[in-house]
């Protein structure tokens, strides 16, 4: 079902809503998010744009539409946001809904966390697709993505506060790392009842939540279960189809400069053999 782009904004709390609006300075500041089929700036599309405008003035207003991004959704991209190809069917494509949403952002200020990294780039990539131009002049920007990681550093000295209560007197001295690591870990199983008390158990839980790559160097990743290639101009394409299609790529690949692991999944491609995701 098609949805109505301008609704009525959700309850955000008076004093939030004050807060912002003394960032104005004359013009909306609007808070906006992307759901996509991937993670990749570049190839991946737009299947939902939401996006929350504080004004000077005047109540909050809210943009929310789904899109058909004309392209597959990939299983890993639904089981995180659950947007199915189903669900964006009869939805209006990215280029349909320019007019309305360059409407609704006007000369507003844009405000996101991470969209400095990922959303505006994206969103740019899209308008460039539909042969239209996203205007950014004098528009600022605030990520605050940014402003956690300045504020709220994730590196071993921050840790330790955190975990044991102390500071690292002895940073970036070998052995005072690593003693400053021991007590972290000791701390994470202190404060996180739930996290598992095997070394098994830690393993897969500290590995990387999506199991997005398929290897350790990044060159390939997954893509409804397929390995994808994730660099140079054959990014997003399947290995199994350059295998069939540009087996010379391949070859290439095999020579040239690239990691082991890299180099070992495109030799049993030759082969015919690719790599399987675990369930």
């Amino acid at each position: 079902m098609d949805q109505n782009p301008l609704v009525a904004a959700p309850v955000v709390p008076p004093g939030v809503v004050e807060t912002l609006r003394a960032l104005c300075e004359g013009r909306p500041i609007v808070f906006f998010d992307l759901e996509t089929t991937g993670t990749e700036r570049t190839i991946d599309r737009i299947v939902e744009i939401a996006a929350l405008a504080v004004p000077p003035e005047g109540p909050p207003r809210v943009f929310d539409r789904r899109v058909n991004p004309g392209v597959r959704i990939p299983s890993e991209a639904t089981a995180i946001h659950g947007i199915s190809d189903a669900d964006v069917q009869d939805a209006p494509s990215f280029r349909q809904i320019i007019p309305e949403l360059l409407a609704f952002l006007g000369d507003a200020d844009l405000a996101g966390y991470n969209i400095r990294g990922f959303d505006v780039p994206l969103l740019q990539k899209e308008f460039e697709r539909a042969d239209a131009v996203f205007p950014m002049q004098k528009r600022r920007l605030v990520d605050m993505q940014t402003i956690f990681f300045k504020k709220e550093p994730r590196d071993l000295r921050a840790a330790l506060r955190f975990f044991a209560g102390r500071d690292h007197e002895g940073a970036h001295a070998a052995l005072a790392d690593v003693v400053a690591a021991a007590e972290v870990l000791a701390g994470q199983l202190r404060r996180y009842p739930d996290l598992p008390r095997t070394m098994d158990g830690l393993h897969e839980f500290s590995s990387p939540a999506e199991g997005r790559w398929v290897d350790p160097d990044k060159r390939f990743f997954w893509r409804d279960g397929e390995a994808v290639f994730a660099f140079g101009k054959l990014k997003g394409k399947s290995l199994a189809l350059v295998a069939e299609m540009k087996p010379d790529y391949l070859d290439w690949m095999v020579r040239g400069d690239f990691p082991e692991p890299a180099r070992e999944i495109v030799r049993n491609a030759q082969r015919g053999v690719f790599p399987k995701k675990k369930p």
